[in-house]
């Protein structure tokens, strides 16, 4: 399963490389209101997992954070190396789901319109990842996909979105992420709906073992 998940992904995101930054132009707006939703402290260090193009990692750069941005696809981090011009973002290719980063290295690690593209078992392993390279009391930031709760516009964006997104996008938005990130240890402390409640960011604390 898991072999059969990176050859998809490498495969998807090599014919999305292209034109990511074009079809992301809709969401543009979100990455700054990212950043403030994160009000991380000035002086922070902040992953940025699954980075792509490297959008967000712009928009926390550009604050003058010191950012390191991951991904998979070497073909979407051409594209995020190209248009680099920050002295404080730097790129490498890497899975997720074994980060090259020692424990608690990061204030902040953010994901960001990814993990709805990862199986269950994938999702976990980086969101465990996510928490490991995270200093203790730090930042876990997500943002994807949700649903309304009203009826109509739940079955409207449901299937708006799965008639665009990856093969994992229907299971993703119907698991109940927040019984996930209770599970890894890490506490929602804020949460904001985003793009007409198609989306939300969920900012969570990474607790120790004796969080209640």
């Amino acid at each position: 399963m898991e072999e059969e998940y990176y050859l998809y992904i490498k495969k998807w995101f090599k014919r999305w490389a292209p034109i990511y930054d074009f079809v992301d132009i809709f969401i543009s707006k979100v990455r700054d209101e990212v950043v403030d939703f994160t009000d991380a402290k000035n002086s922070s260090k902040i992953l940025d997992v699954a980075t792509g193009t490297g959008k967000q990692a712009f928009a926390f750069a550009k604050r003058g954070y010191v950012v390191e941005g991951i991904d998979l696809s070497e073909d979407m981090l051409k594209v995020a190396n190209r248009k680099n011009r920050y002295e404080n973002a730097t790129f490498q290719v890497a899975d997720a789901t074994n980060l090259p980063f020692e424990d608690e290295h990061f204030d902040v690690s953010c994901i960001s319109f990814a993990l709805h593209d990862m199986p269950f078992a994938i999702r976990e392993k980086v969101l465990k990842e996510m928490v490991r390279v995270t200093e203790r009391k730090g930042i876990v930031v997500i943002v994807d996909y949700a649903l309304p709760v009203n009826k109509i516009g739940r079955f409207l964006i449901y299937y708006m979105v799965k008639s665009y997104e990856s093969r994992y996008y229907p299971e993703f938005v119907k698991s109940d992420l927040k019984v996930l990130l209770g599970k890894l240890a890490i506490r929602i402390e804020k949460e904001q709906s985003l793009l007409l409640r198609a989306g939300r960011i969920l900012k969570g604390i990474k607790m120790g073992s004796d969080a209640s």
